[in-house]
C-alpha cells in the first residue's frame, strides 16, 4: 500500500481562518508591548502558544507580518477615525471637541493603540511611520484646512498657528495616553472621561 506524503512540518491540514485571527492579533499585541524591532516572528509565535513555522505558513516573513498587522489592524482603525471625523458638523469648537472624542474612543476600543502609535508612527525609524505617512496622506490636510478656514473666518484665535493644530491635539491626547504608567504615578489612574474633559477644557478655555 502507497504511503500517503508526509507534510511539510508547520503547515495545517487546512486553511484556518480564525488562527491566522489569532496570530495577527498575538502580533498586534507583542508589537505594541515590545515594539517591531524587539520582536521575532519565533516570539509571536510563542505568545500566540503555536509553532513558529505556522507563523511563516500564514504570512511568510516578519515584513508581511508587520503590513498584515498595519493593513488589517491599524488601519481600519484609522479609516474609521477619519471618517467620522470629517463628517462632523458644527464650529471649530465642535470640530476639536470632535476629534479629542474620536482619540478617547479609538484609545478605549484598542488599548494598543497608544503605545503603538508611539512607537512606531512618532518615533523615527518606525515600523508603521512610512505606511502610516502614505495612508494619511490625501486625508490629513484636510483636517488642517478646517482649521485654517475657520482661523480665517474669525472662528479661532488668530496667534494659534492652524497648521499645528493636528500635532498639538495628538500631544494632548495620545501621547498622554501612551505614558500613563510614568504620570498617573502619584496621582492616581484616571478615567477616559476625566482625561477627555481635562483635554477639552485645557484646549477650549486655556488656563484664564
Amino acid at each position: 500500500m502507497a504511503r500517503k506524503p508526509s507534510r511539510r512540518a508547520g503547515r495545517p491540514t487546512e486553511d484556518n481562518a480564525l488562527l491566522r485571527e489569532v496570530l495577527l492579533d498575538a502580533a498586534l499585541v507583542t508589537f505594541a508591548a515590545n515594539g517591531v524591532a524587539a520582536t521575532s516572528v519565533r516570539s509571536i509565535a510563542t505568545d500566540a502558544g503555536v509553532n513558529a513555522a505556522l507563523m511563516s505558513y500564514y504570512f511568510g516573513s516578519k515584513a508581511d507580518v508587520v503590513e498584515a498587522v498595519f493593513e488589517e489592524r491599524v488601519s481600519p482603525v484609522l479609516a474609521g477615525f477619519f471618517g467620522k471625523l470629517l463628517s462632523s458638523e458644527g464650529d471649530v469648537r465642535a470640530f476639536a471637541a470632535a476629534f479629542v472624542s474620536g482619540i478617547g474612543q479609538i484609545i478605549a476600543a484598542h488599548p494598543w493603540y497608544p503605545s503603538l502609535w508611539v512607537r512606531e508612527v512618532l518615533c523615527d525609524g518606525g515600523a508603521f511611520r512610512e505606511m502610516f505617512v502614505a495612508r494619511t496622506a490625501e486625508v490629513a490636510p484636510r483636517i488642517t484646512q478646517r482649521f485654517i478656514l475657520a482661523q480665517k473666518a474669525g472662528e479661532m484665535n488668530p496667534d494659534l498657528d492652524a497648521t499645528q493644530m493636528v500635532v498639538s491635539l495628538l500631544g494632548l491626547t495620545l501621547v498622554p495616553a501612551a505614558t500613563m504608567p510614568l504620570w498617573q504615578v502619584g496621582f492616581g489612574a484616571k478615567t477616559a472621561a476625566e482625561r477627555e474633559r481635562h483635554v477639552l477644557a485645557l484646549l477650549l478655555h486655556g488656563l484664564s
